[in-house]
């Protein structure tokens, strides 16, 4: 098998889970998040685009419910001992298997959890899993559980988290030998992502961010390539991954003379970003860090040309996206607490005068100030129109 972490690590993870589920008073989990999946057995597959399902009871003992393509998957990258293989075929009804499962392992008429937000449980299978099973057991949106434990990373999982870092340090140097006037957007991604690649990283749990121009305002990945004229401005977000663990960052460059607009905008986010990294530590709240960001935007008459949340928790992520659940928007309650990591960004568009702007680094908490995993600073890039 190949197992990313010891035994061990796996064994406190599910003993977490499990005390978890008592504290709850939950007889059985059933995990669709790929990430639970992967955090709590070493699974590793984007076979999630189909029905499947972890089920944990609450003494520990674990089934996989997957189709025959990830049978091998299972075995190979996981600790699972029992998997079931529901049969593809016309009219299936995966649920129903899942409710035979359910009803072998004595679980008929408990308290179950049911991981609902996730992108491993689309629409139209929670219809057949409620369907299936409002009559058989008493389902609890457990959604939170596991994503909950995970915002704690443990120390094998920090040495995950910066080697991330230092692939996405990689990336960035990567990209800024071939920034310049008249550079094709498509080198520049692919040195970047080639980079994380040699490095031995992998796939990022979504696409890299970039866009120039006007598009230098978007902060979502969007078809299409253009090269870079002699002034112009280049937005990018990208992370290094490693063994699916994610350290995001962000960054607006400027290739020729930055405008006055540019300077005012960076130093906007400089100053938020200042602002965050002072309070980010225990003893504040993830809605605390979005007030610090949304104070100095304000202040300086930005409001319309920010957004409504400045950030998130990191981990280990798989397809569409590379967020954890946790974000800092407004009024989120949640504590900051030691070794989380979190991406801080700083996102302006001003589409009135075509201004982009933005800064993005990932952080480790401590009991005392928060720790950059990159090394890379927080100054405006600028490449000169004259560079060769």
């Amino acid at each position: 098998m190949a197992l990313h972490f010891e035994r061990e690590e796996y064994a406190a993870r599910l003993s977490k889970l499990t005390a978890s589920m008592r504290d709850e008073n939950i007889d059985a989990m059933l995990l669709f998040a790929q990430e639970s999946m992967y955090w709590l057995t070493g699974y590793d597959t984007f076979g999630f685009c189909f029905f499947q399902c972890l089920v944990v009871k609450a003494d520990g003992s674990m089934t996989l419910l997957t189709r025959s393509a990830d049978l091998r998957q299972a075995r190979q990258t996981s600790n699972i001992e029992r998997i079931v293989v529901w049969t593809d075929r016309t009219k299936a009804d995966p649920a129903m298997d899942l409710k035979n499962l359910l009803s072998d392992l004595d679980l008929l008429g408990t308290r179950i959890g049911v991981e609902y937000d996730t992108h491993g449980l689309t629409g139209a299978n929670c219809h057949k899993l409620d369907n299936q099973l409002q009559s058989f057991a008493e389902l609890i949106d457990a959604s939170y559980m596991v994503s909950r434990l995970r915002l704690i990373k443990s120390p094998a999982e920090i040495v995950y988290a910066r080697r991330a870092a230092e692939l996405a340090d990689a990336a960035l140097d990567a990209a800024m030998l071939l920034v310049k006037p008249g550079a094709n957007e498509a080198d520049i991604l692919a040195a970047m992502q080639g980079a994380v690649f040699a490095g031995g990283g992998d796939y990022p749990a979504n696409e890299f961010i970039i866009g120039s121009g006007e598009d230098a305002l978007l902060c979502r990945y969007k078809a299409g390539r253009r090269k870079l004229d002699a002034n112009d401005q280049l937005t990018l977000e990208w992370a290094g991954s490693y063994a699916h663990y994610h350290a995001a960052m962000m960054r607006t460059i400027i290739i020729g003379e930055p405008s006055a607009r540019h300077i005012e905008l960076y130093d906007a986010c400089r100053e938020a970003m200042g602002a965050i990294t002072e309070i980010l530590k225990p003893g504040t709240t993830f809605g605390d860090v979005f007030d610090a960001h949304a104070d100095v935007m304000d202040e300086r008459g930005l409001t319309r040309h920010r957004l409504n949340a400045c950030g998130y928790s990191l981990g280990a992520r798989f397809t569409p996206s590379w967020m954890e659940h946790q974000m800092f928007h407004d009024g989120n309650p949640l504590a900051i607490e030691p070794d989380m990591t979190l991406f801080v960004h700083m996102i302006i568009m001003d589409s009135e005068t075509n201004t982009a702007m933005s800064l993005g680094q990932t952080y480790l908490t401590t009991n005392a100030e928060a720790i950059s995993l990159s090394a890379k600073p927080l100054d405006l890039i600028v490449v000169p129109a004259g560079k060769p």
